[in-house]
C-alpha cells in the first residue's frame, strides 16, 4: 500500500519506510520553501526527526505526504528564523567535490533554479505553499487545502493569485535578462 493513501495501514507505518518514500519529496518541498541547497540535508534530517517523534500521534486524517508537508512548513519556518543567528565555521580547505555533470547543463540548471527561487521568494508564505504543492508537487487541491489548513476555495483563490504573481515575475525577469 502506498503512503499516499489517507488510510495507509497503520501497522506498516514506520519512520524508515516514510523516509524512503518521502525524503525526495521533503527535499524538494524544503528547497521550494526557501531553504538554501547547502542546508537542505540538515533541515530534511530535522523533518524526519520530527516525523519519528510524532508518528505515534499521526491520526491518518490525511495522507502521509500531506502530513510530512505540514512538518516541512514548520521546520522550514523555524530554520528561516534561526538563519539570521547562524555562525559559519571556517576551515583551512574546502571539501573536495567531484563533478560529473556537464558544466553548461549545470549552469543552465542552476540559473533556472535561481530564477524559480526568486519568483517563489516574491510570493507570501500562503500563496507560495499552495503554488508549490499544487503546481510543483502536483498534489490534489483537497490535499493542498488540508496541508495548509484552509478551505478548498481559499486554496484555489491563493493559487489563482500566485499564478498571476508568478507570471508577472517571470515576465519581469525575462525582460531584465534581455535588457542591455
Amino acid at each position: 500500500m502506498s503512503l499516499e493513501s489517507p488510510t495507509a495501514d497503520a501497522d506498516t507505518l514506520d519512520t524508515g519506510r516514510i523516509f524512503k518514500e518521502c525524503a525526495p519529496y521533503a527535499w524538494r518541498v524544503l528547497r521550494r520553501l526557501g531553504v538554501p541547497e547547502a542546508d537542505i540535508e540538515d533541515v530534511c534530517q530535522e523533518v524526519f526527526i520530527v516525523v519519528h517523534r510524532k508518528l505515534p500521534e499521526f491520526e491518518q486524517r490525511s495522507s502521509i505526504t500531506t502530513w510530512v508537508y505540514g512538518i516541512c512548513v514548520r521546520v522550514a519556518s523555524d530554520y528561516r528564523k534561526r538563519m539570521g543567528r547562524r555562525r559559519e565555521v571556517v576551515t583551512d580547505a574546502p571539501p573536495e567535490q567531484v563533478n560529473t555533470i556537464d558544466p553548461q547543463r549545470e549552469v543552465s540548471v542552476r540559473q533556472a533554479r535561481e530564477q524559480l527561487d526568486r519568483v517563489l521568494d516574491s510570493l507570501d508564505e500562503d500563496k507560495r505553499s499552495v503554488f508549490v504543492l499544487y503546481e510543483i508537487e502536483q498534489l490534489g487541491m483537497n490535499d493542498v487545502a488540508q496541508a495548509v489548513g484552509c478551505p478548498v476555495q481559499t486554496a484555489y483563490s491563493r493559487l489563482h493569485a500566485a499564478r498571476a504573481l508568478v507570471t508577472a515575475s517571470v515576465a519581469r525577469l525575462n525582460e531584465e535578462r534581455r535588457a542591455p
